[in-house]
């Protein structure tokens, strides 16, 4: 099996839906034009062309992709709830490795509405509703509120990680005020203000213990990479520009996401563990090596969970981790350079190929005010309830 590289990668400035003039299609524009331009590679060089999105109409992803060129190559439109965006970048990867294409580019997009995400049911119908397992394992653990569902869900996730292991509000509080104080530097994120954990804590409750400040907001905005062979970049000359992609690794909900009743499992937390394991097998790296990684913090319990999943801790020991330090500049690890998903934004089709784009940047030097030095082993982890999540780890040589 050949080897598969980053040679380029793009995205939009995240925004709040409805406050910039734009489409899909124009957001998916620039980010793709952006990686191409990365790469030094033209659209007919594309054989391939993988796009994500979750609530724009079926064939959206070649609307969006004839605004690059109108080559005739084949156009996949990508739904994996939040980690479809990854899903993108590894069905590319897949294209590249088997042999089968030498240049594919990955692109996300999303164009949201204002306000809370739904649960993924139609009309409210959970019955109906591919999530309908994990919402029926909440509301037999916990009863169901008038709270947004998906804040309902991780919010009683955080609510158990309290009881079980004496996890506190203020720990769950110092995942955003970390996240939230690294985006400022980062130009592309939706917000760029910082926070102390008295303001996050002081913050609207959107399901108790997690206040707004703690959660990612719905988002408009576009990433994209390109993803080629390993002839492809010597053909080229772009070793100064490739990033390798060292393993992948997307694992779906097991028994495990459901037999014990708990949120936290039915969340992902057993997903993301099992794909980082399979990751690390496949990379012969392991979370030691890791020097900075994206993570799926759609709420701050997420982090938490992710933490653990991924071996950065001992089960339960998440918040204690966060509060040392360990996770931000000067720590072990840096997590969310970019700000995640609290604070720089998350349009669901887009966000796990804007982890790659932040952390290609950042294993190339390239991040500016947000550079975690001499990094060379950067992890994305992506993660969608109903359920999937996608482990990448990348490597500059």
């Amino acid at each position: 099996m050949g080897k598969a590289y980053i040679v380029g990668v793009g995205m939009t400035k995240f925004e709040k839906p409805e406050t910039r003039d734009w489409q899909y299609w124009d957001m998916a524009r620039e980010a793709g034009t952006a990686a191409l331009a990365d790469a030094g590679v033209s659209y007919a060089q594309v054989e391939q062309v993988p796009v994500g999105y979750c609530f724009q109409a079926s064939t959206a992803g070649q609307r969006a992709a004839y605004e690059l060129g109108l080559t005739g190559v084949p156009v996949y439109n990508v739904n994996n709830n939040c980690a479809t965006a990854s899903t993108a970048l590894m069905m590319a990867r897949q294209f590249v490795e088997g042999g089968i294409s030498d240049c594919v580019l990955a692109l996300g997009f999303e164009k949201m509405a204002r306000g809370a995400l739904g649960g993924g049911s139609d009309g409210g119908d959970f019955e109906t509703s591919p999530v309908a397992r994990h919402y029926g394992i909440m509301a037999a653990a916990h009863g169901f509120e008038m709270s947004p569902p998906t804040a309902q869900i991780f919010g009683n996730a955080a609510r158990e990680h309290m009881e079980r292991y004496g996890t506190t509000e203020v720990q769950l509080a110092a995942v955003g005020a970390k996240n939230h104080r690294h985006s400022a530097n980062n130009p592309n994120a939706q917000f760029q203000d910082v926070y102390s954990v008295e303001e996050i804590l002081a913050a609207k409750t959107i399901h108790r213990p997690l206040t707004k400040l703690q959660c990612s907001p719905t988002s408009d905005g576009s990433a994209a990479a390109v993803v080629v062979s390993e002839r492809f970049v010597v053909e080229h000359g772009l070793h100064d520009k490739a990033v390798e992609i060292a393993a992948q690794a997307m694992t779906t909900d097991t028994g495990e996401s459901f037999e014990s009743g708990s949120c936290i499992d039915a969340v992902g937390r057993p997903m993301s563990r099992a794909a980082a394991r399979q990751v690390y097998e496949r990379s012969g790296l392991g979370i030691e090596d890791v020097d900075v990684v994206e993570l799926h913090d759609c709420f701050s319990v997420n982090e938490l969970l992710t933490y653990e999943a991924l071996g950065m801790c001992e089960e339960g020991a998440s918040g204690k981790l966060v509060e040392s330090g360990a996770t931000t500049y000067g720590g072990r690890w840096v997590v969310n350079p970019s700000g995640g998903l609290i604070s720089k934004g998350h349009p669901l089709g887009a966000t796990g190929l804007a982890q790659a784009a932040e952390l290609v940047w950042q294993l190339r030097g390239e991040a500016g005010p947000r550079q975690v030095d001499g990094a060379r082993v950067g992890l994305a982890h992506n993660i969608g309830l109903g359920g999937a999540a996608v482990v990448t780890m990348l490597r500059r040589s």
